[in-house]
């Protein structure tokens, strides 16, 4: 496990937000955030990180800042990098 994998704590987060979102569980924070309970349940174990969309969402459910949720999952990037993919289509004349 390398430096970044032992300061990511995703559980440190969503323990937080059941807190200030006054929610028994797991199941009542995923309906919370309209997201499916399996959501949680793989960022909980790591096999699914949070992504820049759920964070924003979480923000405006809560109103905490992003940077301050980032912190709070033990993220200290000061910038994220968006992975996507592009396709480019060749014209056959």
């Amino acid at each position: 496990m390398n430096l970044c994998e032992q300061q990511y704590q995703p559980n440190r987060l969503l323990d937080t937000l059941i807190k200030q979102l006054h929610v028994e569980n797991d199941a009542e924070l995923a309906k919370t955030l309209y997201v499916k309970e399996s959501v949680i349940h793989h960022i909980r174990r790591r096999s699914l990180p949070i992504s820049g969309s759920l964070l924003m969402h979480m923000s405006e459910v809560t109103g905490m800042e992003v940077r301050e949720l980032r912190d709070l999952m033990g993220d200290r990037r000061s910038r994220f990098r968006i992975g996507y993919k592009i396709s480019h289509q060749t014209k056959e004349s």
